[in-house]
């Protein structure tokens, strides 16, 4: 009978065998570390079975990139990490909804990530988008990647401080199997979804419509409205005098998109 600990197999000779029997042969101080049992945090009482994956994993200490990589593994198990690690999304508009799509897919462990934005960040983007006082005036693309970095330093970032516009739609999302659209304008919205549709059929494009305001989070949902197009918000609420854009809404509608993209590197199906 085996289990395997941090990537290593070892014998399990006994049946009443717990985390805390082997702990002290991975573990200076056990409360320093949080242990992953088959990917979910165990206590120290969990008995151990033949075929467990256990990874001891340093609560504060910074990790290298295969240890990183072998908790990942550990916590979402091999086949799922390995697709998440080798999709390549593109995010279109790094404003409320792009800022929050980006760093939620970068602490998911997204291998390749596209960030796309003409624009600086400014003290009125401070209400929704994920940037902090630190940031005004860097670029928002600069300053995505900084902020996905601090969480994940081991993912492939490409940055394009560009306006997309028909000029480069063609050629910009090339390397992209995913995009998220997350632009305020209606029409730039259009452009790119409908050039996409159009000339990169293969494409997977999420794009949003309907987050402003504080009505209900329940109002927001992912619609597929073909099988390489989903449409996530309420398809109503637009900001407009008297219903600003606000966080939880924004926010909600973000993760909206970035889950929907992990169910595509996932290959699972939207009803």
């Amino acid at each position: 009978m085996y289990i395997k600990v941090n990537n290593h197999v070892r014998p399990l000779s006994e049946t009443n065998t717990t985390l805390a029997d082997i702990m002290g042969d991975f573990c200076v101080n056990g409360s320093d570390f949080i242990a992953l049992v088959n990917g979910t945090a165990a206590k120290a009482h969990r008995l151990l079975k033949p075929g467990d994956e256990i990874f001891f994993v340093p609560k504060t200490d910074f990790v290298d990139k295969e240890t990183w990589q072998a908790m990942m593994r550990t916590r979402y198990t091999p086949a799922v990490y390995e697709k998440i690690a080798a999709a390549r999304v593109g995010i279109a508009g790094l404003g409320g909804l792009g800022s929050n799509i980006a760093i939620m897919l970068g602490r998911a462990g997204v291998g390749h990530l596209h960030l796309i934005d003409f624009d600086k960040v400014d003290v009125s983007n401070l209400n929704r988008q994920h940037y902090s006082i630190a940031q005004l005036g860097m670029y928002k693309t600069a300053a995505t990647a900084q902020n996905i970095r601090a969480v994940n330093p081991y993912i492939a970032l490409r940055e394009d401080t560009a306006t997309v516009d028909a000029t480069n739609i063609d050629t910009l999302f090339l390397e992209d199997d995913i995009i998220c659209e997350a632009f305020d304008d209606a029409q730039s919205k259009a452009l790119l979804v409908n050039t996409l549709l159009e000339k990169q059929p293969q494409k997977k494009i999420i794009a949003a419509s309907g987050m402003a305001g504080y009505e209900s989070s329940n109002a927001i949902q992912t619609n597929k409205i073909t099988d390489h197009f989903y449409l996530c918000g309420d398809k109503i609420t637009e900001a407009k005098e008297g219903c600003s854009l606000m966080a939880p809404r924004v926010m909600i509608c973000a993760a909206h998109q970035a889950n929907m993209a992990l169910r595509l590197i996932l290959d699972k199906k939207e009803t």
